[in-house]
């Protein structure tokens, strides 16, 4: 979250940008490292479809055509050194200027990496748990009559990260009191580390059709989805523009500029 406000803030002083999510979970799928490197070409030079024929041909493109001007790059949950040496990250690669931000949850590639910086982000404190979660799941800064110590519960089990907060707040909205109280009984059988567990909740609750929709996107395409997207899994009998509507309001699935999604 932090990474992507930073991200929209900067991305105009740059000649190319390109920000790349999941990058862990990507490069373990079926041709991963090469769907990275096509979509990192993609952003950055902007001018049709960039195909790569094995991970060694990605690398010196990436160098040759995308990395010969200033560029912003975001690297989001990486967690090893291949993902970065198939994208071509070196400080030799880069034109001066360029900024590179990585994003994982330990320090010790980072200290490997030799980075000029590393920011460790901070918890939200409970005041500001408590603010994020009530604009996901009542649209205001404030917890509605009745429920402030269900939302006190939910923002406990957060741990006080974003995300979590985001997802967990919009899956409740307009949920009734018992709803909640079902849903606090599930995160209390969940171990306080394990965030994925707490956020399958959400995708849990979702109807069969928004769950493949979400699965085949995951699957399927790398990071962003646009109008031609949306037209594919039309094609393939998906309600594709609707379901994409539930798994936004869920937070699931975010907007970009230009109509595109993030994962």
């Amino acid at each position: 979250t932090i990474a992507m406000k930073q991200y929209n803030l900067i991305r105009h002083m740059f000649e190319g940008s390109s920000f790349l999510a999941n990058v862990a979970d990507t490069s373990k799928q079926p041709n991963g490292l090469a769907a990275l490197q096509e979509q990192l070409l993609l952003d950055i030079c902007r001018n049709g479809t960039h195909k790569v024929r094995n991970c060694y041909q990605g690398i010196e493109v990436i160098k040759r055509r995308a990395f010969c001007q200033k560029v912003l790059l975001v690297l989001d949950d990486v967690d090893n050194v291949k993902q970065l040496k198939a994208l071509a990250i070196d400080r030799d690669s880069f034109v001066s200027g360029s900024r590179i931000i990585i994003t994982r949850r330990d320090a010790s590639l980072l200290n490997l990496l030799k980075v000029d910086e590393i920011y460790a982000a901070k918890e939200l404190n409970r005041s500001e748990s408590l603010e994020l979660l009530c604009w996901h799941a009542f649209k205001e800064d404030h917890p509605k009559d009745n429920y402030l110590d269900l939302s006190d519960q939910v923002v406990a089990y957060a741990g006080g990260l974003p995300l979590a907060l985001e997802v967990l707040g919009s899956f409740l909205y307009c949920k009734s009191i018992p709803e909640w109280k079902s849903a606090i009984s599930k995160l209390k059988k969940i171990p306080p580390v394990d965030i994925q567990a707490k956020l399958k909740i959400s995708f849990d609750s979702l109807s069969d059709e928004v769950k493949e929709l979400f699965l085949d996107m995951a699957s399927f395409f790398a990071r962003t989805y646009g109008v031609s997207t949306i037209k594919i899994l039309e094609g393939c009998n998906f309600f594709a523009a609707i379901g994409i509507r539930v798994l936004a309001d869920r937070c699931l699935v975010k907007y970009r500029p230009c109509n595109e999604l993030l994962m």
